[in-house]
């Protein structure tokens, strides 16, 4: 049975509005993700960690409730859980403010099994810092090794810009052993100075990555392929009530998408237009349904009935 797996920090998102808090939800882009693919009914597995304290053990038996396994998740005696205020705006988009040490793997670690057909999800800062660096390494040796689908999601934060320089030959990497990078205009803005999709990929992406994916929040969708390049419009969502984890939703569409489709690694170079689009649609339902709400993630309800389907 094919699987997602995931990476990434774990953090506690507090939701300010109008200065007042509104909520507190376990969150994390890989971990937003992971939660969302386990709410839909899709094998999951998370790789991380939290600290030993009232956050952390909730943010475990969170992860668990929801179907995410935790079998290689480590919970750390000698670690603060991370804590976010997310300040939201009139339109639901959030300035951050956070509380934590930069990421870190522990000196021994346990990744679990690739297999054909699996999807790894990884990506932001965890992905490039030099932390969690040799970690990271040995799961994208492993994940490639086995013919999983990696898919790499950049999240490049303006908050980590003057480490551009030093952080860009990482990132590179990281685009060479991923089958899928995906990022926002927003993202590749702070890095290149322009959020024109076709000439990010044929300028930066291209010759390390043959598959790319730009969204731009309520705008189209790009996708860029040796072969050509696509847009896709995005359905509006109206009832708006936080933008947190749209990217990070749209990443665990796509990634069971991905799986529902019976889409693997050596079907990529052959996807038509069509077939493109619907792994764009279902990644938009993902993200509209959760900007629904104060959650980072879509809803169980709106899970269950994914998964019922299926």
């Amino acid at each position: 049975m094919r699987k997602v797996v995931g990476t990434g920090e774990t953090i506690l998102d507090i939701l300010f509005l109008q200065g007042q808090p509104v909520a507190a939800v376990p969150g994390g882009s890989s971990f937003n993700s992971i939660i969302s693919t386990g709410r839909a009914g899709v094998p999951c597995i998370f790789v991380g960690y939290t600290g030993n304290d009232a956050v952390g053990r909730q943010t475990v038996e969170f992860m668990r409730h929801n179907g995410v396994s935790t079998d290689f998740f480590e919970v750390r005696n000698d670690e603060k859980s991370a804590l976010s205020l997310a300040f939201l705006d009139e339109h639901g988009d959030a300035d951050y403010t956070f509380y934590k040490t930069s990421p870190r793997a522990g000196t021994q670690w346990t990744l679990p099994p690739f297999s054909p057909g699996d999807v790894m999800l990884y990506g932001s800062y965890y992905a490039a810092c030099t932390g969690t660096r040799p970690m990271i390494e040995e799961m994208l040796e492993r994940a490639n090794s086995a013919g999983a689908i990696v898919y790499y999601d950049l999240n490049f934060r303006r908050s980590h810009q003057h480490e551009l320089a030093a952080l860009t030959p990482t990132i590179q990497s990281n685009f060479r052993h991923s089958s899928i990078v995906r990022g926002s205009a927003d993202d590749f803005e702070v890095m290149f100075a322009t959020r024109d999709a076709r000439q990010i990929y044929s300028r930066h992406i291209s010759s390390f990555c043959p598959f790319f994916i730009c969204t731009s929040g309520a705008e189209a969708v790009t996708v860029c392929t040796p072969t050509g390049a696509y847009d896709y419009e995005v359905p509006p969502v109206t009832d708006v009530v936080s933008t947190v984890g749209a990217g990070d939703n749209f990443n665990a569409g796509f990634a069971c998408a991905l799986i529902w489709e019976g889409f693997g690694l050596a079907d990529l170079p052959k996807l038509r237009r069509d077939e493109w689009e619907r792994l764009v649609r279902t990644a938009c339902l993902f993200a509209g349904e959760a900007c629904r709400s104060t959650d980072n993630y879509i809803s169980a309800e709106f899970g269950a009935q994914l998964a019922a389907r299926r």
